[in-house]
């Protein structure tokens, strides 16, 4: 009676690790294409935003200096 609890109990806890172990892998898959372009899009939209603060930065600077 004891091993065949054993068993069951092995079993029961190498069922749960290899759910975790297929669920951890399913977790590291490729991106997908639209997950690919959501990241190109937030990328372009920081830069764009960079660029604005730089521009700003600039305009401040001048206002400033007085050579606007």
């Amino acid at each position: 009676m004891t091993k065949l609890r054993d068993n069951k109990l092995f079993s029961i806890l190498f069922s749960i690790l290899l759910a975790l172990s297929v669920g951890m892998l399913a977790g590291c898959e490729e991106q997908g294409p639209a997950e690919e372009a959501g990241e190109n899009i937030d990328e372009a939209m920081e830069e764009a935003g960079d660029k604005m603060e730089e521009a700003a930065d600039e305009v401040e600077d001048e206002v400033d200096n007085g050579d606007g």
